[in-house]
């Protein structure tokens, strides 16, 4: 699966505080992934995290 840092990834299930949308900060074998309602950081496997995404919104960036 293709994530970069600074994409924002919606999960399946929410996050403690309601919140679906996380923000991405490190990529690798783990992923850091930052909730944008409460801002808590989470360290999670590659392989858990990319069953449970369900889509992948990608800031396009501006040149």
């Amino acid at each position: 699966m293709d994530i970069h840092i600074g994409d924002r990834i919606e999960l399946k299930k929410p996050h403690p505080c309601g919140e679906k949308i996380f923000l991405v900060t490190r990529v690798g074998m783990d992923f850091k992934i930052k909730c944008v309602r409460c801002g808590r950081e989470v360290m999670v496997p590659r392989v858990k995290i990319e069953k449970n995404i369900k889509s992948v919104h990608r800031e396009e960036e501006e040149s």
